[in-house]
């Protein structure tokens, strides 16, 4: 599986390069912070298949990680998605290493 780093992400995002960032996570997850992106919560994913482009890269993220692995791994085998890209360490390393969040 494809994964960026925070780091990646945050340069990938301040150059402005096109790309989808999908949020997995819960609502109430998504209310108590969130780096942007679609919020589609991970028991949704399959009935919501066409919000997610195909035309541009396209970043799960959830709390940690697994969550994103998962929905990605579904995806591509179940669905025909191809290069989709996890998150690592979700947005728990983004507020650890790019932008401190208070997400408790």
């Amino acid at each position: 599986m494809t994964e960026i780093s925070c780091a990646e992400l945050k340069k990938l995002r301040e150059a402005g390069t096109p790309h989808q960032l999908i949020d997995v996570r819960e609502p109430y997850e998504h209310d108590a912070c969130t780096i942007g992106g679609t919020l589609i919560p991970l028991g949704e994913v399959v009935d919501r298949l066409s919000e997610i482009r195909r035309d541009v890269p396209v970043i799960f993220h959830c709390k940690s990680g697994n969550r994103a692995a998962a929905i990605i791994q579904a995806l591509e085998s179940r669905y025909g998605f191809s290069g989709l890209i996890n998150l690592k360490g979700g947005i728990q390393a983004w507020s650890a290493e790019v932008e401190t969040l208070n997400c408790d």
